[in-house]
């Protein structure tokens, strides 16, 4: 069955479809709607937190303990959860770990324009 999805439906889809047992978000335009979404799946335990450091350390300690977790905020949030960004990218996962980053290049409804992919570029031969 085909059925017509928003991307943050879509998201949250994809999060249930692959196993995800916990998300948490800190609300903020573009993102605010991916948790909406994943909490209308009951296997997933989804809730907003206080702000974008504490959802992602939530789900780092969900996923170090082995469950697959999404965690979900705008560009501006990565910069204030960038403590446990850096810190989950050397200590590792087990259950996996996906930070979902509602970049907004244009600046169309944010209060600056910012590109998250420069927080981990990758050149063509592997290096970092």
């Amino acid at each position: 069955m085909k059925k017509l999805l928003t991307g943050n439906e879509a998201i949250a889809r994809g999060a249930y479809e692959a196993g995800c047992l916990t998300a948490s978000a800190y609300p903020g335009t573009p993102s605010t709607e991916i948790l909406e979404n994943v909490s209308q799946y009951e296997q997933i335990i989804s809730e907003w937190s206080s702000n974008e450091k504490v959802a992602l350390e939530l789900d780092c300690g969900d996923s170090i303990a082995g469950a697959r977790s999404i965690v979900a905020m705008k560009h501006v949030g990565v910069n204030v959860a960038a403590d446990p960004l850096f810190t989950i990218a050397y200590e590792g996962v087990n259950g996996g770990l996906i930070v979902i980053t509602a970049d907004e290049p244009g600046m169309h409804s944010s209060q600056n324009e910012q590109d998250n992919r420069l927080y981990a570029p990758r050149t063509i031969s592997g290096n970092y």
